[in-house]
């Protein structure tokens, strides 16, 4: 007797219910992501209203010059990729050591309420963050320079000092970041087989041995992926954190204007849609670049860690 063939549409069936909850998930990515990718285009046209986005005429490379000839695409991209580097690598060891902190952390309320404590300020919006930076760092009453004020001490003008806000800017997401990223990492810490513990303590190994010989191993591929995902997004930098933070304050653009606030400013300031949408592409395209080079080396070092 022939054997009736599994068809798609059997799969269908078969998995409809998982089908159904993946379904929010694929109408998102293709209403916000790929549709919007059409606009594409508008990186090679001059764009005029009254034609709109398929209807104005071919501008080819006019507007990708005019991004590069400005002196601002080395400036933007550097600093986009430079702070993108050093919050990920500051804000991935400030979460790892703070979740195995918790993880070696005895009491168990103690653990809790930490937790509660450091996952408090991913809640709070940019702009609320950047209200209290400003009502810290101004110069007239800013709560660092009253203080400095009244030990005698000259105030600092730190929102005229461009070289502060790199480390400011570090600072501000590590503390931001660090509850959501504990969180992440300490439940890949509590999966690790317990008896590989237990066996390490009988064998004599003190905790910090413990610590380098079994929890940072078994943590590496949920640190590799972490990396990855960030890596995919080096060149878009943080549009809400930069803005509130910093603002419209041109003497501090040499050292906090990235990508993303430079095609905002284009929009609201010269109105250049086309160079605002070269910009984006041009971000886009070091993006994927990115990724698929960083994916490259995960897979010759070990293919198993790769995302793809």
């Amino acid at each position: 007797m022939k054997q009736k063939q599994h068809g798609f549409w059997d799969d269908v069936k078969k998995y409809r219910s998982l089908l159904l909850m993946l379904t929010p998930a694929v109408l998102f990515f293709l209403l916000f992501a790929y549709i919007p990718m059409s606009g594409i285009i508008l990186a090679f046209k001059q764009y005029d209203y009254t034609g709109g986005v398929f209807g104005s005429p071919w501008n080819g490379w006019d507007n990708f010059k005019f991004f590069f000839d400005s002196g601002d695409a080395w400036r933007v991209t550097r600093n986009t990729a430079l702070y993108n580097i050093a919050f990920i690598v500051v804000n991935n060891v400030l979460q790892i050591f703070a979740a195995i902190l918790l993880f070696e952390v005895a009491g168990k309320w103690f653990r809790k309420l930490t937790q509660t404590v450091l996952f408090l300020p991913y809640f709070i919006s940019w702009v609320v963050v950047g209200a209290i930076a400003y009502n810290l760092f101004n110069f007239d009453v800013g709560t660092i320079n009253v203080l400095l004020k009244g030990l005698g001490m000259q105030p600092v003008d730190i929102y005229n000092t461009a070289a502060y806000w790199p480390f400011i800017l570090v600072i501000v997401s590590a503390w931001k970041t660090l509850g959501y990223g504990t969180i992440m990492y300490l439940a890949a810490i509590t999966s690790i087989d317990t008896e590989m513990y237990e066996a390490a303590e009988i064998d004599g190994a003190n905790i910090f041995q413990r610590i380098m010989k079994i929890t940072v191993p078994n943590l590496m591929p949920t640190v590799i992926i972490l990396v990855l995902l960030a890596i995919g997004n080096i060149f878009r930098g943080d549009f809400g954190m930069f803005y509130n933070m910093v603002g419209n304050n041109g003497l501090l653009f040499s050292s906090t204007d990235v990508i993303d606030t430079f095609v905002f400013r284009s929009l609201t300031t010269s109105n250049e849609i086309g160079m605002s949408a070269a910009a984006g592409f041009y971000q886009s395209l070091l993006g994927f670049a990115t990724i698929m080079l960083a994916n490259y080396a995960v897979r010759r070092y070990d293919k198993d860690r790769a995302l793809f």
